[in-house]
């Protein structure tokens, strides 16, 4: 693809990376107009993840939804009580579901906060039906 701004031309190559919850995709910048180029031109370039994410105080205990660009930090903030609030109140600090998206998780959060309960509960057992803390897994 082009950048219709510059005149050296610029190629982005975009490739399908397969994540435990979605396809992701990982792009490579290509300066100029190269067919064949060489390892030393390609530069990989960052896309800002983000999560929406579920916690529970126990198995089928009290639900919170939530978005963040870091899952780690936000989800330890909720299990050290950083700021009081609702998950703080209710011993709520299992990490029991999240997605990973690049653009559209505030559009998915305000999706599953319209879901009844029961809904919720089905989309979390259907990934991890044992409700096993996923935070140790991911703060490695």
């Amino acid at each position: 693809m082009q950048n219709p701004g510059s005149d050296a031309g610029v190629f982005v190559w975009e490739d399908v990376v397969d994540l435990p919850h979605e396809p992701a995709i990982t792009s490579f910048v290509i300066p100029g107009r190269r067919a064949a180029p060489s390892p030393e031109s390609i530069t990989t370039t960052a896309r800002m993840a983000y999560y929406v994410y579920l916690l529970a105080s126990r198995k089928h205990g009290t639900l919170y939804l939530g978005v963040t660009s870091d899952i780690v930090r936000r989800v330890h903030e909720h299990r050290t009580k950083a700021a009081p609030g609702f998950t703080s109140r209710y011993g709520i600090d299992k990490l029991v579901w999240f997605e990973i998206y690049e653009i559209t998780a505030i559009a998915r959060e305000k999706e599953l906060k319209k879901w009844r309960r029961d809904w919720k509960i089905r989309l979390i057992e259907e990934q991890n039906p044992g409700w096993v803390d996923l935070f140790p897994g991911i703060s490695n």
